[in-house]
């Protein structure tokens, strides 16, 4: 892989201008908030030509029990097509398609029984939320001895427009529509350009991606509440000074709840996360379990450099495992 198939570099550091229109009924309902300029420190941290990638122990809520494993979060900027909806190979070819974005590649790994589970999640968030509000596009693929899943949402004039691949016949092949609305799974890199800015209070959000597909549900926006606060000691790996936890509780019957610890201080890093649903093989058995994650190490690396079997050291300075 390329360097410049991961890296953006840009010329100059995008300033993000302040918006404060009124939105209407249905911007309401995707919940746009006031964007704010980019940190000075940002082109430092993030346009260095390396990504950064967090390593995390795991307990993945599954079947009604708790599974061990290991989750990786790799954040990095790119030049992202507007038209295509794919990472750019060449920018300077066409500069008005052009989309500078935070890239989050979310995996987790863990074992049900026999058979291992491997998640993946990639979203990307505009640098610039004040000239371009929503998430252009998230994709998922769930990978198990059963078989795999695929869902992606790309953003067009009227809304996402979902694509859906499943094995499972009530699933199956499908195509649909959603409305512009605030995705869970954006949230990861909001929280890196501008946590000020996280919606709070009474909000409708669509929830992730991974929980949809493991709990069999549509994906449709749904009612939440949603604060920002200091973390708690007991709910933090290592941190080196305050640390915030934004935490989202969906109504329903479910129970579902999500926090995502982070660093109060720029560039903010996860330092962790939890998970609570519902969750067994059927309604009469669901108990209501919580997915943990805390972070193990975190490095700056241009790893699709680092391919070699020479590199695996990196691998080992992540602790990973699988």
């Amino acid at each position: 892989m390329s360097m410049r198939s991961c890296i953006w570099i840009p010329a100059l550091l995008l300033s993000g201008a302040q918006c404060s229109s009124t939105p209407d009924t249905k911007a309401a309902q995707a919940q746009v908030v006031p964007a704010a300029p980019l940190p000075p420190e940002f082109g430092s941290y993030w346009f260095q030509g390396k990504a950064e990638l967090t390593s995390y122990d795991l307990t993945q809520a599954r079947y009604g029990e708790l599974h061990q494993g290991e989750a990786v979060l790799v954040f990095v900027t790119e030049d992202f097509s507007r038209k295509k909806q794919v990472k750019l190979d060449n920018p300077a070819a066409n500069p008005a398609d052009r989309l500078p974005v935070l890239k989050l590649n979310f995996t987790r790994k863990f074992n049900t029984g026999v058979y291992p589970y491997s998640i993946m999640l990639s979203a990307f968030t505009p640098l610039d939320l004040a000239k371009d509000p929503h998430s252009p596009k998230v994709s998922l693929s769930v990978q198990e001895w059963c078989g795999h899943v695929f869902t992606q949402l790309n953003l067009g004039p009227k809304g996402y427009n979902v694509s859906q691949k499943s094995y499972f016949e009530s699933e199956g092949d499908n195509e649909t529509k959603l409305e512009t609305a605030l995705l869970e799974d954006e949230l990861w890199n909001r929280i890196r350009l501008n946590p000020a800015g996280l919606p709070t209070g009474s909000i409708r959000l669509v929830p992730g991606t991974a929980y949809a597909r493991l709990q069999h549900l549509p994906l449709v926006p749904e009612a939440a509440t949603a604060s920002l606060q200091a973390a708690l000691p007991s709910q933090l790996g290592s941190t080196t000074g305050p640390a915030q936890a934004y935490t989202i509780t969906y109504a329903g019957p479910k129970q579902h709840s999500v926090s995502i610890f982070f660093e109060q201080a720029f560039p903010h890093r996860i330092l962790g996360w939890e998970e609570t649903y519902r969750d067994g093989p059927g309604a009469a058995q669901a108990r209501l379990l919580t997915t943990r994650a805390t972070r193990r190490h975190s490095i700056m690396l241009d790893y699709w450099r680092t391919h070699n079997n020479a590199d695996l050291r990196w691998r080992d300075s992540l602790k990973l495992s699988r």
